[in-house]
């Protein structure tokens, strides 16, 4: 339960998978506010969620203890410079899940006074099994690292990083790392019906072993070298399709495929558009 008042501007997945994770963990609607542009979405929270959600971006950070940025990573500047004013003399806590966007820039944008911090959620938040990084300067007090905290808990896991250039890595592995098992996936079922499965039951196999051992792994407390060899018996069929993979530098396709992703991250994080003075 998160009891103080936060603003999250933006709804789109990553800001309503916050919300209802808030919601599943006790906090109050009347706790939340939203600042959302499109008049369907604000009808819809209110609708299903009962959270109010207002056009005004200015009113719906008044007087939150917590904003949460969770809109594109281009559209990050512009709002956070009108908001400046407001911000600067409350002076909440500013939490950013625009991906890329460092500290030093949105702390730029906000102006002197604003704490930020930074936070790497991934897509399964939005079914409340995500897996979420955080960052903090040393200008975060304990207090509000806390209160970070306890909303990110509500959309799966928490870690937290040392180092802000950490989350680019954090971006490669879990940020994209969902869309790397769902290839997996396909390429399983894909494989099980060449052999000759029909493609539906093969894709039902598929996703049904990935559910499954996300939530063996999750069990195991991660000891995935231990769960792996539990399955694959000397001599059988799982050695066999190990060793496959092994001749095809599945382990060096992996590594490449993550260091791609956080070369991006980076690129993408320098390329993002500098505060304005």
């Amino acid at each position: 339960m998160f009891d103080q008042t936060l603003a999250i501007l933006g709804a789109g997945h990553m800001g309503r998978a916050l919300l209802q994770g808030l919601l599943r963990s006790g906090t109050r609607p009347e706790r939340l506010m939203v600042g959302e542009h499109s008049e369907a979405a604000r009808s819809a929270l209110a609708r299903e969620l009962g959270i109010t959600a207002i056009a005004d971006n200015a009113r719906a950070v008044d007087g939150a203890s917590v904003v949460v940025l969770a809109v594109r990573p281009q559209e990050a500047a512009a709002l956070l410079t009108e908001l400046a004013p407001v911000l600067r003399t409350q002076r909440p806590l500013l939490l950013s899940v625009a991906a890329g966007v460092r500290v030093a820039t949105l702390e730029g944008w906000c102006g002197a006074g604003v704490p930020v911090m930074r936070a790497m959620p991934n897509r399964p938040a939005l079914v409340g099994a995500g897996a979420t990084a955080l960052y903090a300067p040393p200008s975060v007090d304990a207090a509000q690292r806390e209160a970070a905290e306890r909303i990110a808990r509500g959309v799966g896991g928490v870690v937290w990083v040392s180092e802000e250039d950490q989350l680019d890595v954090v971006t490669a592995l879990s940020g994209s790392g969902p869309a790397y098992f769902f290839l997996l996936a396909e390429c399983m079922a894909e494989a099980g019906a060449e052999l000759g499965l029909p493609p539906p039951v093969a894709r039902i196999l598929a996703a049904a072993t990935l559910h499954g051992a996300g939530l063996l792994a999750h069990a195991g407390v991660a000891d995935l070298a231990r769960l792996k060899a539990e399955i694959a018996s000397p001599g059988g069929t799982t050695e066999a399709a190990l060793a496959a993979l092994a001749a095809a530098d599945f382990n060096g396709a992996v590594a490449r495929a993550v260091a791609a992703a956080a070369r991006r991250s980076r690129e993408l994080g320098t390329s993002s558009p500098q505060a304005t003075s």
